[in-house]
This record gives structure tokens, C-alpha cells and sequence, in this order.
């Protein structure tokens, strides 16, 4: 699929109303133009609680690492920005999240290894995650 396909798709989605209580505006995603800075804010929210309430502390410092972040730009950068599940399929989707192949906390060792990286889509990477759980017993 390309680039103008998905905007074509996207642009055939029906518009609805802002997520945003009596805000008179239509959109096709979840907030209008005029209150989109919210999803950036319920991103960041979402992450807190996770890092305060599910990711262990040992990980959630990790992951605040300069090396970490170094990494997982370099990682994204490779695989152009593109979730590499999606593009198995033959879907351009933008890759948000970086995933350990082998969960860290499974192998710390292999935390800061290129090759046990790869770029996901937030849609990918919570089915990873999921699989990830079941097949290590992670909670």
C-alpha cells in the first residue's frame, strides 16, 4: 500500500465530534485540529502510569538512559521510521515504539544490543508484548 493510498483512506473515514466535551468541531481522528495538542498529553499520561504502576523500576530507569534513547532512534532511523510487522504484510504504518525481540527482562544482557531491536507500531507492539507474557510468564 502506499503513501496515497493511506491518505486516500484516512480521508474516507467519516468526521465526528471532538473528544473534547461541547466542542462543537468534526474530525477524523480523536481531537480537532483546535484541541490536538491532548493526545500528546494523554500519550505522556498513559506512560506515566505505566512507568508508576506496571514497568518495574530497574526497566523504567533504563529506559530513561541516554543510551537507550541513542539506541532507539538509531534503531527507528534504520528501519525508516516503518513498523516492520506491518511492512511484512505489505502496510506502511509509522513505526512509534522500539521492542526488545527478547524482552529485557529476560535477557538484560542483550538490552543495549542493536540486533535484539526492532521498530513496531504502538498496534504491533502491544500484540508482541501480549505474546511476549504468555510465552516467558512475564506479569
Amino acid at each position: 500500500m502506499t503513501n496515497k493510498t493511506q491518505v486516500a483512506k484516512m480521508s474516507n473515514r467519516p468526521l465526528r465530534p471532538c473528544a473534547i466535551p461541547l466542542c462543537p468541531n468534526l474530525t477524523r481522528e480523536r481531537y480537532c485540529e483546535q484541541h490536538a495538542y491532548r493526545k500528546k498529553q494523554d500519550e505522556a499520561e498513559r506512560q506515566r502510569f505505566y512507568d508508576q504502576h506496571q514497568r518495574d523500576r530497574k526497566a523504567a530507569e533504563f529506559y530513561r538512559t541516554r543510551e537507550w534513547q541513542r539506541l532507539r532512534e538509531r534503531r527507528l532511523a534504520l528501519d525508516h521510521y516503518l513498523c516492520r510487522n506491518c511492512l511484512a504484510e505489505q502496510k506502511l504504518t509509522r513505526a512509534t515504539e522500539v521492542d526488545h525481540i527478547i524482552p529485557i527482562r529476560v535477557r538484560w544482557d542483550l538490552r543495549l544490543e542493536l540486533s535484539n531491536t526492532r521498530s513496531l507500531c504502538h498496534r504491533c507492539h502491544m500484540r508482541k508484548t501480549a505474546e511476549d507474557r504468555r510465552r516467558y510468564e512475564l506479569p
